[in-house]
């Protein structure tokens, strides 16, 4: 399929819009008075820090909403308002955050649900008006949404619009594009699928076997199965590496994208030779400016001295995972939890451990003098931080009571 002339095709179709609607003044008013927080702009005034208390909260200086997740969410409220009584649908969630796709749930949005992996928009009429999420939608799922006719909202990040031409760079030198990325997150399938031929490498370790394997070669069978869901069908290592070109899915760790672009570079020069790597090799920068700079600020604010550190955001949100390790990474107690309801009375928090199922800690606030660290991720409001700030300020304002059990008689 050549998915350049179909996304011309698409944007200079009537039923596709991705300028919102002429109501942005409308919204912006709705959406402050329901995201932002003047709790939280009190303490960005304050140098990021605030203290109550025993409690000194500090903010990492760039957290919480990106701009391109504020364009999302603001079109998808454009939209309910331009389409009062029409059946709108959303490919995914919106963007990884809970409370506000519950949001856009009350606002009477349907989201198009997953029978056994496989999205089911048997759902949709002709006719229907169907917003694209901010990590974007796939060419097939795009393509099917025109032949059903429907009015298609596209709310999807320019950065991830980047990454997507960027692998149509790689197809004009018939480049495979390796893409640094979690194979089932669905920007990652959204950029796969504009590539003839791709291959998903989730960390360096993965991208230093495929290194390995286009110097060295290797079993070809075991290839194929460490990367049987990870990769475009009829994949051959032995001709498809020949030839690569480096892309990426926008919210994964800046450093370790750098690092497995710089190791491909390498690899294809020490094995091509310096005169021919161009040949060879592409690589573009593609790595978001929002991502960037809220991973350089966790960097900045874990070399303080913090007693635990709380990360906010959606538990199905790679960029907020990925701020999560970079507190772990300098052995700081830290708590991923998705909104201040996992805060619990009785210093009871439940939250989601790096690559584990939910976990209950009790105690999680330590007694006496405290500095808490405290970041987001690009889809969280504002609003759901402070709910989180206020809740641990009620807990260490509260004594714990400790339960002595009553002596029992000697007989």
């Amino acid at each position: 399929m050549d998915t350049k002339a179909f996304k011309r095709s698409l944007h200079s179709s009537e039923n596709y819009h991705r300028k919102g609607f002429g109501h942005q003044a409308e919204v912006a008013t709705q959406l402050q008075s329901e995201y932002n927080s003047n709790l939280i702009q009190e303490i960005r005034d304050n140098n990021y820090r605030l203290q109550r208390g025993e409690v000194t909260i500090r903010l990492a200086e760039s957290f919480g909403f990106c701009w391109g997740v504020e364009r999302a969410v603001a079109m998808a409220y454009e939209t309910r308002q331009h389409f009062p009584t029409e059946r709108i649908w959303i490919t995914n969630e919106i963007i990884h955050n809970p409370s506000v796709n519950q949001r856009l749930r009350e606002m009477e949005v349907g989201f198009i649900s997953v029978e056994q992996g496989k999205k089911d928009f048997s759902v949709v009429d002709t006719g229907d008006v169907v917003i694209l999420p901010a990590f974007g939608a796939s060419v097939q799922e795009m393509q099917l949404l025109t032949e059903k006719n429907c009015k298609i909202v596209d709310t999807t990040c320019p950065w991830v619009s980047k990454v997507w031409n960027t692998v149509e760079k790689h197809k004009k030198k018939d480049c495979t594009s390796i893409i640094h990325g979690k194979y089932k997150h669905e920007e990652t399938v959204a950029t796969s699928s504009f590539a003839n031929k791709y291959l998903v490498v989730l960390n360096l370790q993965e991208a230093q076997y495929v290194a390995n394997y286009i110097l060295n070669g290797g079993d070809k069978d075991e290839f194929l199965e460490k990367f049987s869901r990870a990769c475009s069908a009829g994949f051959d290592p032995e001709q498809d590496l020949e030839r690569i070109g480096i892309a990426n899915q926008t919210t994964m760790l800046k450093s370790e994208t750098e690092q497995i672009g710089k190791l491909f570079e390498r690899t294809m020069m020490k094995k091509y030779g310096p005169a021919r790597l161009n040949e060879h090799f592409q690589s573009f920068n593609t790595i978001c400016d929002a991502t960037q700079e809220r991973q350089d600020a966790m960097f900045e604010l874990v070399e303080e001295k913090l007693d635990l550190m709380l990360v906010i955001g959606g538990f199905n949100s790679s960029n907020t995972t990925h701020l999560q390790e970079i507190a772990i990474e300098r052995g700081i107690p830290s708590y991923h939890i998705d909104s201040a309801q996992r805060i619990g009375s009785g210093n009871r928090l439940e939250h989601k451990p790096l690559n584990e199922d939910l976990a209950v800690k009790e105690n999680w606030l330590p007694s006496g003098s405290i500095v808490v660290g405290i970041t987001s991720g690009a889809s969280t409001p504002d609003k759901v931080v402070e709910e989180a700030i206020e809740k641990i300020f009620e807990l260490k304002a509260t004594p714990a009571v400790t339960m002595v059990a009553a002596e029992s008689p000697l007989y």
